[in-house]
């Protein structure tokens, strides 16, 4: 009788328990119905746009996991108004959530547009937060498509940029930066970063962060073929994950576990961790994250000997990974593809799925975006360092400082007690002590002044000076390269060689003129070489720079000289050289292919206004207020999308102002951009 009424009550308690849980479950529902309701019913009765734009941005991100139509066409809305109104914060705002859609749906292209449009907009705006942000997600969008030097670039960026007390940021920057050492395989270096980030996390009680550090510690364990570490991060990710209610992470982390099955050779359970995360991925529209899920579900069939079924898939995600630009997920599928058809006994197709992986792996892991990376690494590392050593120089001032305070209250207390005679003898004896230090302190403070200042300006030197090389040094360099391969292929004829010869002799002469005008700026930022003033033919120096230019063939582009021959100048003749050679490029590279490319000279008083004019793509009010500025170093893709350093017209201020002349600009959306600098007559 006991044990039934036991088992009554028992049933009861299990009745009450799931009435709380529906019960609950229905009120959170209902609450966050009713926050919907409320933002749709206040933007219906806004009349202010900019208070339309910001419920349009909080809705967007309110039915972000909720509808994902419904939140596109919140921020397709609000994207619309900002550009309409043309303000600079609201189309910051709109296009950070467009590049975040876009990123949800595994469009990296499209997501890679709106990033390009918002961080200008958050340099005009000199937040240095927000700035800081769009060049981490922007490194995020670089990192899915695979392009690691600019995704490792904007990474370190975003950190030198950030406020210096947000540690959440730098435990962001320290995370990014090991996930792309872990693609590139330095699997130390990558756990070294991974686990700084994971410690700060837990300082700071972030733990979304440590979630995330853990699942890219796993992932290092699984490539490392370390299956129990990776497993035990893995899992502890995810529990971490569901609990806080990470829904970008949680596929991803599944996707990884399922990996790990498959390579432990637990098949049902990988299948099964693949099948949650492409579920997951649904929901969200995640095209490139169900592609993944896919290719993952292939590698179990065709471990299952499912040929057929793992094909399909295959082909299916290549097709995707094609339309989306997602090399990565590309170079996977030639793989898998490569050794389902060797299986298979297709050897003639496995090779050419073969070639096709070793070839996409090439271009995306090339030596030379390695070697920089790493060019790169060693600089960001010493700068931490230096950040570090101020901030320990600042500890040790206020501890002084502290000293002092206490060594004055100490004294106080002493003269108090001391008798007048003993008082008027210690007074005198401090006071001429503590003139003695004073002045040893002022010396030495002045001593450590003037050294800050001279290895301020050493560094400064050194920075610009790698910047240089790096921005004019390698383009010559790499068709220089090209030639040479040409001629040891033997790809070319006789007459063709002779042309080569030409070329070759051409391209070796400007890299010669470049290494020594990179040494004559170097030394002249150290004071070593004084300025050589003579008389310049400006419009033959204009000449052999289009005769130049010309024989590299960049987008047919026409160059026209409007300078009349004998017009002298007195100048450095290498530094103006540089001028043009630098303005007419910059021309080239945002200009259209068949584009023109004007120079020209107008007479005044005691000197020339010299114009470099394209008929390109045109530069913004916003670029350009910053165009010039040392401290921005602002650089974006040309019409072909072609790299640069944003160095370039920093380097045509600075030797235009070392010549006594003056540099500016004038440009319009869409119909070009003409540069300005003066020069003294002859």
């Amino acid at each position: 009788m006991r044990i039934l009424e036991i088992v009554l009550i028992v049933k009861d308690i299990i009745k009450y328990i799931l009435f709380v849980i529906v019960a609950v479950s229905t009120a959170t529902i209902s609450n966050a119905q009713a926050k919907l309701d409320s933002l749709e019913t206040a933007l219906s009765k806004a009349e202010s746009d900019s208070v339309r734009i910001v419920l349009l941005n909080k809705l967007t991100d309110a039915y972000l996991y909720v509808d994902y139509t419904k939140a596109e066409a919140f921020a397709n809305e609000a994207t619309r108004l900002s550009e309409q109104k043309d303000w600079a914060w609201a189309k910051s705002e709109s296009y950070k959530r467009m590049s975040y859609l876009a990123t949800l749906h595994g469009n990296y292209t499209t997501a890679l547009k709106y990033d390009n449009q918002r961080l200008p907009l958050t340099i005009a705006l000199k937040d240095s937060a927000q700035i800081a942000n769009a060049m981490n997600v922007l490194g995020n969008t670089y990192f899915n498509l695979g392009e690691y030097d600019d995704s490792y670039y904007y990474f370190t960026q975003s950190y030198k940029t950030r406020p210096r007390a947000d540690s959440l940021q730098l435990t962001i920057a320290l995370h990014n930066v090991g996930t792309v050492f872990k693609e590139l395989g330095q699997f130390d270096v990558a756990l070294e970063h991974l686990e700084l980030s994971q410690k700060i996390s837990r300082q700071i009680k972030d733990e979304d962060g440590e979630a995330y550090s853990l699942d890219e510690i796993g992932g290092v364990y699984l490539l490392q073929k370390k299956f129990d570490e990776a497993e035990k991060a893995l899992l502890t990710s995810l529990s971490i994950t569901r609990a806080r209610g990470i829904r970008t992470l949680e596929p991803k982390t599944l996707n990884k576990i399922a990996h790990l099955y498959l390579d432990k050779g637990a098949l049902d359970k990988s299948l099964a961790y693949f099948d949650s995360s492409a579920m997951l991925h649904k929901k969200s529209s995640n095209s490139f994250g169900l592609a993944e899920a896919s290719l993952g579900t292939g590698k179990v069939f065709l471990k299952q000997g499912k040929y057929k079924e793992a094909m399909k898939l295959f082909e299916e995600t290549l097709d995707t990974s094609r339309k989306m630009n997602a090399r990565l997920l590309e170079i996977e599928c030639f793989s898998e593809l490569s050794k389902l058809h060797e299986l298979q006994g297709d050897f003639k197709q496995s090779l050419k799925y073969y070639k096709d992986y070793k070839t996409l792996q090439d271009s995306l892991y090339s030596q030379d975006m390695l070697t920089k990376l790493f060019q790169d690494q060693v600089q960001f590392e010493t700068e931490t360092k230096d950040v570090m050593i101020a901030r320990l120089s600042k500890a040790n001032d206020q501890r002084d400082s502290e000293l002092k305070r206490q060594e004055f209250i100490r004294n106080i207390l002493v003269v108090t007690m001391a008798l007048t005679a003993i008082l008027l003898f210690t007074v005198y004896r401090s006071g001429q002590r503590r003139i003695h230090i004073n002045k040893l302190l002022m010396e030495h403070q002045d001593e450590i002044k003037r050294r800050s200042v001279e290895l301020e300006q050493l560094n400064q030197v050194k920075d610009k000076f790698f910047s240089i090389i790096s921005h004019d040094l390698r383009s010559p360099m790499n068709a220089l390269s090209a030639i040479l391969d040409m001629v040891d292929k033997k790809q070319v004829t006789a007459e063709e060689f002779t042309q080569l010869s030409k070329e070759l002799r051409i391209q070796f002469n400007h890299t010669k003129t470049l290494i020594n005008n990179l040494l004559d700026w170097t030394l002249l930022q150290m004071d070593k070489l004084k300025i050589q003033a003579e008389k310049i033919n400006l419009s033959a120096m204009v000449d052999e720079n289009i005769k130049l230019l010309s024989s590299l063939h960049l987008k047919q582009t026409e160059m026209i000289n409007h300078i009349q021959p004998g017009t002298t100048a007195l100048a450095d003749t290498n530094m103006i050289n540089l001028v043009f050679r630098n303005l007419i490029l910059n021309g080239i590279k945002f200009t259209e292919p068949g584009g023109k490319i004007e120079i020209a000279s107008k007479e005044e008083k005691d000197h020339y206004v010299i114009s470099v004019t394209d008929n390109g793509v045109g530069i913004s009010p916003e670029v350009q207020s910053i165009l010039f500025e040392k401290t921005s170093g602002y650089s974006t893709r040309g019409t072909a999308n072609e790299k640069g350093t944003g160095l370039g017209l920093i380097l045509c201020k600075e030797f235009v102002e070392k010549n006594g002349g003056t540099i500016w600009l004038e440009s319009t959306i869409g119909k070009g951009s003409t540069f300005y600098f003066t020069i003294k007559k002859a």
